[in-house]
């Protein structure tokens, strides 16, 4: 299956360091297109990330046209053929037409070439096998246009053959369904998945990690996590329970809200009901301490948030800060069967927008001025004030900070120490 058809709104095709690169590989009998992902969001009218490119020219013969330029050469896997070239801090990745003669996930034998349709076939999605040439022609070899017109993510060739050369494309799979395609996922490709579930064991954390986390905020994570969680292919990862109700009314709180979609928060609703689960996810997924510690304050009595008034939610937000309430209070949310426009929530979530905590106005100054040296009382008298500070809704007036710390020293210095 071959097609063709022009990009005419890519103007980074006839100017800017793309271009540059290209006019720098298309000379003297070599060829050089665009491939890969800025083909395919190009199409599809979305924002263009980093521009890969691939070439006849060998690697070495990459690496001397940089150097004539003045352009930085890194050999970043040039074993495989890549080679990182640097203008003015854009890297671009250049890679040397291929085909794998062994595959065994990221560390396949390859043998290079100068064939683009042997190139294009050892892809994993179709719409990820187009390649566009400077004069903006895009060519297909594995039926990606046709797949880009219907949202379809579909395998190249036979879906058990590209899942066994590297187990993480079940992931990527769903990962790229939810960003680019439409309705259900592909039949054939999804019972593919299902059929390999078990290979899911041979892929490292740190992997997993990143396609989950780029799942959890795309368009269709929803419908993906859903087929995921059918198929039986979440729990392997997880080690326990995903819950797709609280997932989706999560993502619709969010929206909602006009928050942006957090990766965190969002693997939060699908994944922890309490701080137990936190903790395996996170090491299942070799988190990062911060995406640690805000998955485990979700977990941590989430339920207390569900019926709070203004001003116990007052407090909470004073002693969570704001992103740890409100990924919190999502999670309350989500769990509470709710729909995603109740407005009590709402109302909840919009407080860090209308009411700023104040900063606890008391200082050990305060209590040693009453009597109290440093030392673990101070400490405790200080707790002790702000807690009652909280329970008098916030005040800042002389008297009743007076007051208020008076009674906190009172409680250490009613009677001399033996």
């Amino acid at each position: 299956m071959s097609g063709a058809r022009r990009l005419d709104q890519a103007p980074w095709l006839k100017t800017g360091f793309a271009a540059r690169v290209l006019k720098l590989l298309n000379a003297d009998g070599e060829e050089a297109r665009v491939v890969g992902g800025a083909v395919r969001n190009a199409l599809l009218d979305l924002p263009i990330g980093d521009v890969d490119i691939a070439t006849t020219a060998l690697p070495e013969e990459v690496i001397r046209r940089a150097k004539a330029a003045g352009i930085k050469s890194v050999p970043t896997g040039i074993e495989h053929g890549t080679v990182t070239l640097v203008i003015d801090a854009h890297p671009f990745e250049v890679t040397t037409l291929r085909e794998d003669t062994e595959t065994f996930g990221r560390k396949a034998k390859v043998a290079f070439g100068r064939d683009w349709v042997r190139d294009a076939e050892r892809r994993d999605f179709t719409i990820n096998g187009l390649s566009v040439d400077g004069e903006g022609l895009v060519h297909d070899y594995v039926g990606g246009l046709e797949d880009i017109a219907a949202r379809r993510v579909r395998f190249i060739g036979e879906p058990e053959k590209r899942i066994a050369e590297d187990y993480l494309r079940i992931l990527r799979f769903f990962r790229i369904h939810a960003a680019y395609g439409a309705g259900a996922p592909d039949r054939a490709g999804y019972l593919a998945c299902i059929g390999a579930r078990a290979g899911l064991v041979n892929l490292s954390a740190e992997r997993i990690r990143v396609e989950i986390l780029k799942l959890m905020v795309a368009n269709g994570a929803a419908v993906a996590v859903n087929a995921m969680v059918e198929g039986g292919l979440l729990l392997p990862i997880f080690g326990g329970v995903a819950y797709t109700g609280p997932f989706a009314v999560a993502i619709s709180a969010e929206r909602a809200l006009g928050l942006a979609p957090d990766p965190v928060r969002r693997l939060g609703a699908l994944a922890v009901a309490v701080t137990e689960d936190a903790r395996r996810v996170a090491t299942r997924l070799r988190l990062t301490n911060a995406e640690t510690k805000t998955l485990d304050s979700m977990g941590h009595r989430w339920w207390r948030l569900a019926g709070m008034d203004e001003a116990r939610a007052r407090r909470r937000l004073y002693r969570l800060g704001e992103e740890r309430y409100r990924n919190r209070l999502i999670l309350a949310w989500a769990r509470s069967g709710d729909t995603a426009d109740a407005a009590s929530w709402r109302e909840l979530a919009d407080l860090p927008a209308r009411w700023t905590a104040p900063k606890f106005p008391l200082k050990a100054a305060d209590f040693i001025a009453r009597g109290m040296a440093q030392g673990a009382e101070l400490g405790q008298a200080l707790a002790l004030a702000e807690d009652a500070w909280l329970a008098a809704e916030f005040p800042l007036d002389r008297p009743s900070l007076e007051t208020i710390a008076d009674q906190a020293a009172a409680r250490f210095n009613r009677e001399p120490k033996s």
